[in-house]
């Protein structure tokens, strides 16, 4: 039974990846500056999805402190800088999406700015914090995580910049699919020329990773741990193919798949592993021992039986009932 729930946290929060990813995304196309009515569009076609693609992860943190209460401790205690940045950063970007709208244009600006910062907080922080995890913590005898200097390394700041790289061209490619024709080639043209760019930030990343021998030591699966980030490149480049196709609903499908993918690569290359010791190996949790016990993971069966269905059915209310561009136009998805 802690096999099925730790699926489901990856499950949950890969989803969280994928969808808020390009929330954060458009929120770093902030940055390109441009006109105010194009800012504006970008939020706009991102208006309907917003809310409802945080819910994903609160229900991940849900599943995180009633399914495996001592890997909540150990995340709290040893990636809290990690973890609370990207917390700050969805805090941000919410309160900026929120907050904009007012008829001084200069204060618009200021929260746009805040929108970028958030994002980029966002992004940043939950590739540390799977960096963290890929890499091992130094988990003492007695539990307690040692401090935090294991997120400043090379690995976690390659990761980070490679999770920033992925949400930017993930958010490019959900604007080719929402926005009106003209505005959608030019966000067409923007997600094209930054693939690449992610490309060199995940060759960098994996490249960092098989140099450590942090990472070494803690992926119990070597294997995996080559295979997904090459899946993850070819995801990339079948995004590059399907937008130089105009096929922007099997782009948007394959960088989501390249976000989704980093949450795998965890998942697998640790296991049984969820939290590997670099201070003391008979430290090292495993699934079973972070997960709850097994009457908990019943009763909690329960609740999240409806749980995965319900969010499920709401996305694809949301989607079906804002498809198209935001004039009105339906888009050539495949």
């Amino acid at each position: 039974m802690d096999l099925a729930w730790y699926a489901l946290l990856g499950l949950f929060f890969a989803s969280y990846l994928v969808l808020a990813g390009y929330d954060y995304g458009v929120g770093l196309l902030l940055a390109r500056g441009g006109t105010p009515a194009g800012r504006r569009a970008a939020l706009t076609a991102l208006g309907p999805f917003f809310l409802g693609n945080e819910v994903w992860l609160v229900a991940t943190v849900g599943i995180l402190f009633g399914a495996f209460p001592v890997l909540e401790g150990e995340l709290l205690a040893g990636c809290y800088p990690a973890v609370a940045g990207a917390l700050a950063g969805v805090v941000l970007v919410t309160a900026g999406v929120q907050l904009r709208s007012r008829p001084d244009e200069r204060v618009r600006a200021r929260w746009d700015r805040v929108i970028v910062v958030g994002s980029a907080l966002a992004a940043l922080g939950w590739g540390v914090l799977l960096a963290a995890l890929l890499q091992g913590v130094p988990r003492a005898a007695d539990g307690h995580v040692l401090g935090v200097s294991h997120l400043a390394t090379p690995f976690a700041a390659a990761a980070g910049l490679a999770m920033l790289a992925l949400v930017a061209v993930h958010g490019a490619t959900f604007l080719t699919l929402r926005l009106p024709a003209d505005a959608a080639a030019v966000a067409g043209r923007t997600a094209t020329r930054l693939i690449p760019v992610a490309l060199c930030a995940v060759a960098l990343a994996t490249a960092v990773g098989l140099l450590s021998e942090r990472v070494r030591d803690a992926v119990q699966r070597p294997a995996v741990a080559v295979l997904l980030p090459v899946v993850l490149v070819a995801a990339l480049l079948a995004a590059r193919t399907a937008l130089v196709r105009r096929r922007p609903g099997w782009a948007l499908v394959a960088t989501g798949a390249a976000l989704a993918l980093p949450v795998a690569l965890v998942g697998a290359a640790l296991w049984p592993y969820v939290l590997v010791s670099t201070a003391d190996a008979d430290a090292s949790l495993t699934v079973a021992d972070a997960a709850a016990s097994a009457p908990t993971l019943r009763l909690l069966g329960w609740v999240a039986l409806p749980l995965l269905p319900a969010l499920l059915g709401f996305q694809a209310m949301c989607w079906w009932v804002f498809r198209g561009r935001t004039d009105g136009r339906a888009p050539v998805y495949w």
